[in-house]
């Protein structure tokens, strides 16, 4: 019975990873620091470290005796300042996976994320092989992901049997956090009352746990490996969630630099709206093929509706007073402004 540590358990896809371990069998340690929220770990046969991982102390004493590492604990945040962004990605990071290697673990797996890849270019799709250029946008989340990512593989190249994974957007029940989901929340409350042109992949979290485990399995140290599915313009995800839902899509597509324009002075004047880095990084192209992890992982996904539904049916059960009924329809004034722009050929 291997005695594996994960960071992050509490999350949404570190509580899905653990449970996978436990039915596999292992001995799972999970930390989890002071303030954590451990209801997603209720009724587990688990070992709670309090630890931090930002505090090296605490994570050397959360690796004595440990043989696998998960490493998944880490921010999404695209609000986070700059300076905390880095430190919880990548001085975390750099933390845990040192402490795994002086440890000398058998096996670790980082949880990056397509965000350390970067976007594809435009009407393309991008793999593991991809050459950073995402530096360029200012998104503090997604230079924290990629920096963290090559500290990780410095360290594989140290030493550490290390396979990094790098997930796509992910969806599904049990987002304790209001992670990767906050998405369909706010359609789902009407909070969304604009976009831009972009492309999201979108890929079910228990997908993602499964090439996890597989990962450590499976897969080549110092190598990573994109757990992603279907690339999805957002036209056509709003449409599908509108179909799932029964709420009526966002009306209003602006033009980037209109949407950036009304998100800074909605900052300005602290009106709750989309932040300039959300904007940002909606207008990317996220859109990414996972050949690689079905080839040498023999990963398979899911049919790409059920993550939809499932978390459509999870914030239903948990939020449904304070959600739109099915059959809502957007503000009449922004199909109006909408359909000026449409014949304008604004959007």
């Amino acid at each position: 019975m291997p005695r594996t540590l994960v960071t992050g358990a509490t999350g949404f896809i570190g509580s899905h990873v653990v449970r996978l371990l436990l039915e596999r069998g292992d001995d799972v340690c999970v930390t989890a620091r002071a303030q954590s929220e451990l209801s997603t770990l209720d009724g587990l046969a688990v070992r709670i470290v309090r630890a931090d991982i930002c505090d090296r102390r605490s994570i050397r004493r959360a690796m004595r005796g440990i043989e696998r590492v998960y490493h998944i604990a880490g921010s999404t945040s695209l609000n986070l300042p700059r300076p905390q962004a880095f430190a919880v990605n990548v001085e975390g990071t750099r933390i845990v996976l040192e402490e795994a290697l002086r440890a000398e673990v058998q096996r670790a797996v980082y949880t990056s994320s397509v965000a350390a890849i970067g976007p594809a270019s435009p009407g393309g799709t991008a793999d593991e092989t991809h050459m950073w250029d995402a530096g360029r946008y200012g998104i503090a989340y997604v230079d924290a992901k990629h920096e963290a990512e090559v500290t990780a593989m410095r360290l594989a190249a140290r030493g550490l049997p290390l396979v990094v994974v790098n997930p796509a957007h992910v969806l599904g029940a049990g987002d304790p956090g209001r992670s990767s989901t906050t998405l369909v929340r706010r359609f789902m409350r009407q909070q969304i009352p604009a976009y831009v042109n972009g492309t999201l992949n979108i890929v079910s979290v228990e997908d993602v746990a499964r090439g996890h485990l597989l990962a450590e399995e499976r897969g080549t140290p110092g190598e990573r490996y994109i757990l992603g599915n279907r690339n999805f313009t957002l036209d056509r995800l709003f449409a599908d969630l509108g179909r799932l839902s029964g709420i009526e899509p966002p009306a209003l597509k602006l033009p980037l630099p209109v949407a950036l324009a009304l998100s800074e002075a909605a900052q300005r004047a602290r009106v709750r709206m989309p932040s300039p880095a959300e904007v940002r990084a909606s207008s990317l192209n996220w859109a990414f093929v996972n050949t690689k992890a079905k080839r040498e992982l023999r990963w398979r996904t899911s049919p790409h509706e059920d993550c939809l539904e499932a978390t459509i049916a999870y914030y239903r059960e948990r939020e449904g007073a304070s959600l739109a009924p099915a059959g809502a329809r957007q503000p009449r004034a922004l199909r109006l402004v909408s359909g000026i722009l449409r014949r304008a050929g604004v959007t």
